[in-house]
Parts: C-alpha cells; sequence; structure tokens
C-alpha cells in the first residue's frame, strides 16, 4: 500500500475512534486531539487537570478503542522503584524468577506522578525514554506501542515532588484540562447517572498503530518549515541573539533541542490527521502550546503581572 493511500485511511479510521471515545467522553475534543497526536507520533503525555475531570476513564476508553492493554499505577509517597517495575522471587526450584510489574503494559496512567518520591519518578522516566527496564542487570523490552499518560493535579501542592526541568522534557505534550462547559456538564450528569453502558470497540491492532507511527515518520517535510520550528524554539531561550526583549524581560529558561523535534512530529500528525501529504507552517503552529508550555520557566516578573505560558508561546508565534 502507498504512503497516500495510508494516510487516507488513517483519516478515516482518526474519525471512526473518535467517533467511539464520544460514546463514553463527553466534549474534551481538543484534549483527545492532542492524545491521539501523542500516541501516533510515538510520544508521551502529561495531563495537567483537578480531579473529576474523566481523565482515568479517558485513557480506559482511549485504551479499548485503540485494542490496547491499560494499566493505571496510583503514584503515592511510599511507592517504590520495584512496585511498578517488577521484582525478582525465588519460585519452587529456588531459582530467581522475575514478576513483571504494572508498567509492562501498552498503556500506562500514572496517576499524579508528582506525590511519588525521584527514585520513583526516574523508574518510570527510563521505561518511557529507553522503552525498557533493567532489573538486576538484566534488560528487559516492553511492548509496542508503549504510551505513557502521566496526571498532575495543579491545586495540592503540599507533600508533592515537583518533576524536575529534564524530566519533564521526557513528555512530548503537556495537556491542559478545564471544566466542561453548562451544556456537557448536563449531558454528563444524564450519561453517567442511569444503567445504561455503551461497549466500545477496538479498532486497531498493534501492529497497524506501528505502521501508522512510522508512516508519520516518513511524511516529507519541507526545510522552511522545519526552520520555522526551530526558530520558534530558539526564541524562547533568552541568552539566545534571536530572543525577543518580551522573551528577555518574561523568560528564565527556554526550550531544548527536543522540543524541536516533537514540534515537527507532531506537525507531521497533525498534517496527516487532516489528510495532508506534508505538515505547513500553521501545523507547527497548532501543536506549539501543548508542546511548549511546560519546556519555557517563567520569571518572577511574568509571575507578578500574570503572564501564563500561552500568552508567552502565542506572542512568540
Amino acid at each position: 500500500m502507498s504512503d497516500v493511500a495510508a494516510i487516507h485511511i488513517l483519516v478515516q479510521k482518526r474519525i471512526q475512534l473518535k467517533n467511539e471515545i464520544a460514546k463514553i467522553i463527553v466534549g474534551q475534543d481538543e484534549v483527545i486531539d492532542q492524545i491521539l497526536i501523542c500516541i501516533f507520533s510515538g510520544g508521551h503525555a502529561l495531563l495537567v487537570g483537578v480531579p473529576g475531570l474523566a481523565k482515568t476513564l479517558l485513557v480506559n476508553t482511549l485504551a479499548k478503542a485503540l485494542g490496547l492493554d491499560f494499566k493505571r499505577i496510583q503514584f503515592t509517597p511510599d511507592l517504590m522503584p520495584s512496585d511498578i517495575l517488577g521484582s525478582e522471587i525465588l519460585d519452587e526450584n529456588r531459582k530467581f524468577k522475575f514478576i513483571k510489574g504494572p508498567v509492562f503494559s501498552n498503556i500506562i496512567l500514572a496517576d499524579e506522578i508528582n506525590r511519588t518520591p525521584p527514585k520513583t519518578q526516574a523508574a518510570l522516566l527510563e521505561a518511557m525514554q529507553e522503552r525498557s527496564v533493567t532489573i538486576a542487570g538484566e534488560r528487559y523490552g516492553l511492548d509496542l506501542p508503549y504510551f505513557v499518560l502521566a496526571t498532575q493535579n495543579p491545586i495540592e501542592q503540599e507533600g508533592t515532588y515537583p518533576l524536575p526541568e529534564a524530566q519533564l522534557d521526557r513528555f512530548m505534550f503537556a495537556i491542559k484540562l478545564e471544566y466542561p462547559s453548562y451544556e456537557e456538564e448536563v449531558a454528563i450528569v444524564k450519561r453517567t447517572t442511569t444503567d445504561s453502558k455503551e461497549n466500545v470497540n477496538a479498532l486497531f491492532t498493534s501492529e497497524e498503530i506501528i505502521g501508522f507511527q512510522q508512516l508519520i515518520r516518513r511524511i516529507p517535510i519541507a526545510d522552511n518549515v522545519i526552520e520555522y520550528a526551530v526558530t520558534v524554539v530558539g526564541k524562547t531561550r533568552p541568552a539566545n541573539n534571536s530572543a525577543t526583549d518580551f522573551v528577555k524581560n518574561y523568560l528564565d529558561w527556554g526550550a531544548g533541542p527536543r522540543a524541536s523535534q516533537n514540534l515537527i512530529l507532531a506537525a507531521k500528525a497533525h498534517a496527516a490527521f487532516k489528510g495532508k501529504f506534508s505538515p505547513d507552517i500553521e501545523d507547527v503552529k497548532a501543536v506549539a502550546v501543548g508542546i511548549l508550555r511546560h519546556r519555557i520557566i517563567k520569571n518572577y516578573k511574568a509571575e507578578a503581572e500574570g503572564l501564563t505560558e500561552e500568552s508567552i508561546i502565542s506572542n512568540l508565534l
């Protein structure tokens, strides 16, 4: 099958996928789009939102519609790396046997990742980066496709361990969940207070998803679009010659090269979902906020003036 034909199939499959998810999830259209871009680009996502916005339900529904295994890990202060990676035990023959932890699944929901100490956070982040884990010197590969969706509660910060910037950089997208609109909340209450249940159909196999991930990497892209993405990322760095006075006034730190890579991959997926055979600058702009918002660090002046990361990125674009 040609890549052109494969993109047409991907467009149709995405529409079917969103229809399946809509059986369970009301609204959250932009959030779902960003998560799908992330999955088909081979990245990971950080979800930031208050409790009760159906984060777990969304990921569970998504896993069913994609035909993938799903595990949820509740991160707590006493969680150890072995609790998520697995551990070796002595079997009845007095030989060591490795028991796999919940990290061995296609889709992982790392719930409230900032509630666990850095040692346990780092164990998950190794799995995200390497797609494998090392236990007692033995390397174990993870099943592909592999996607981590971590959540953070932006309200309760007492007793939390914020992710360092280097670890935040491992996440392709930081996605903000907002409260539903009045109409959406009415629909949610109607749907969730009866005994009727919708069945979600699996639309993909693991092999199909991996094939679409490879397709998105093969999509050609013009040099001027790559140069635009790299220029935007460069402008977030206050010490860079291309940085504007606005950035120098309000940012302490900017995004690294991984942001440029993720901008291009996400722009390719965004274009493919729209049925385009090559991304343009508009596709880069469409994904820029989700990719850059967790990679820039505001200074005290920006905090004092109430500037958000989104407004700073909009100014750059």
